[in-house]
């Protein structure tokens, strides 16, 4: 990939935004996906959930995501 030098902060950010994806930028996306999953997988519950508000969804999933976290921090502190 080139490098690409930017005058202001707003021209990167444009050249940030793919107006027509194609099929390798798809590719593109999914090996990024991939290889985030292979640092830091993280595994959810199966099943379905019934939540009243989403508001109660989202604290579940900030739940999960946090219970998450600690387990990653005990086990980098425990590798010292």
């Amino acid at each position: 990939m080139p490098i690409q030098k930017f005058k202001t902060f707003e021209d990167a950010e444009k050249a940030l935004l793919n107006a027509y994806p194609d099929d390798a930028y798809f590719a593109r996306v999914a090996e990024l996906w991939n290889f985030a999953d292979k640092l830091n997988r993280i595994s959810y519950p199966k099943g379905i959930f019934k939540f009243k508000t989403i508001e109660e969804a989202n604290r579940h999933r900030e739940e999960l995501d946090l219970a998450h976290i600690r387990k990653k921090q005990k086990e980098i502190r425990t590798k010292r």
